[in-house]
């Protein structure tokens, strides 16, 4: 597949009580007051630099202009889902992989495992992710009680359920509340040889249908800004491999976002702010057709 890096029982019935407290839960993507020279880089900037303050800024993407100017928002590309989708679609070691079915998949905070498999928390950087679901066929509209399953790999570049098959964390699905924004807590993703810092995402119209992968509308991926991964990678613990993966790759020379032109891929990136002793926050705007 293009992405390089090499059940549940219950399913989602359990977790449909928490569906109301879910949509009550209002996006607050709180920008964070930076003090000082903060890094200074395109969102689809080159590898390279960092930041002696561990503040982490970039310059807003196409996608957080369309959340200030909802005209201005566009239908986000699709890509590949990977090697490591956990969604139904694959198995590993002979076992099908769907943390889809798993009783707990419905949380805000992705950072730990969880339905039993284990107790533990992936370390790494704090990262704020919100994102808004428009219809692009209707003024981009705020599409409520979607469901969005995001996952990603460790600090290390690897993968729960697949490198790590003792660990689930750094997946979770979350319905879009009114304003149509579902917000995760999760860790800054490394950066493992031959793919450029990523997000994985899936849509689908509804919580009761997000059991499989055969029911979503949209597999795509985030592209993380170069300013952000330069400041983490270079100023947190932990990131060390991540330094010498992103020196060797850039946006255009990556299997999966390189054949994409510049205005995909600013839509494809978040806007960050914020800094690695507080946290960060990203806000990214995905835009879709319904039906």
């Amino acid at each position: 597949m293009a992405d390089e890096h090499h059940d549940h029982d219950q399913g989602l019935g359990a977790d449909l009580v928490k569906i109301e407290a879910q949509l009550e839960r209002r996006s607050v993507l709180r920008l964070l007051a930076l003090s000082g020279a903060g890094l200074a880089a395109t969102a689809c900037g080159g590898g390279g630099g960092s930041s002696s303050s561990g503040t982490a800024t970039s310059t807003p993407s196409a996608a957080a202009a369309a959340n200030a100017t909802p005209s201005a928002c566009v239908v986000m590309g699709g890509e590949t889902e990977g090697p490591y989708p956990a969604d139904g679609s694959n198995s590993s070691n002979g076992v099908v992989r769907n943390v889809l079915a798993t009783s707990g998949v419905v949380r805000a905070d992705i950072r730990s495992s969880f339905g039993g498999v284990s107790t533990n928390t992936a370390a790494g950087v704090k990262l704020t992710l919100a994102i808004q679901l428009v219809n692009t066929s209707s003024s981009c509209a705020p599409l409520a009680g979607y469901a969005i399953y995001i996952w990603h790999c460790t600090q290390a570049g690897q993968y729960s359920l697949y490198d790590l098959p003792n660990e689930n964390y750094l997946r979770g699905v979350l319905v879009t509340d009114s304003s149509g924004t579902a917000t995760f807590t999760t860790i800054f993703p490394g950066c493992y040889s031959g793919r450029w810092p990523h997000i994985h995402f899936e849509i689908y119209p509804s919580l009761p249908v997000a059991s499989s992968y055969v029911n979503k509308k949209l597999t795509s991926q985030f592209a993380m800004p170069a300013a952000a991964c330069s400041t983490v990678y270079n100023g947190a613990s932990g990131y060390t491999a991540s330094i010498s993966n992103f020196a060797r790759i850039s946006i255009t020379t990556d299997n999966v976002f390189g054949d994409n032109s510049s205005d995909q891929i600013a839509a494809m990136t978040p806007a960050i702010t914020g800094d690695i002793a507080n946290g960060l926050s990203a806000n990214v705007v995905v835009g879709i057709l319904p039906g």
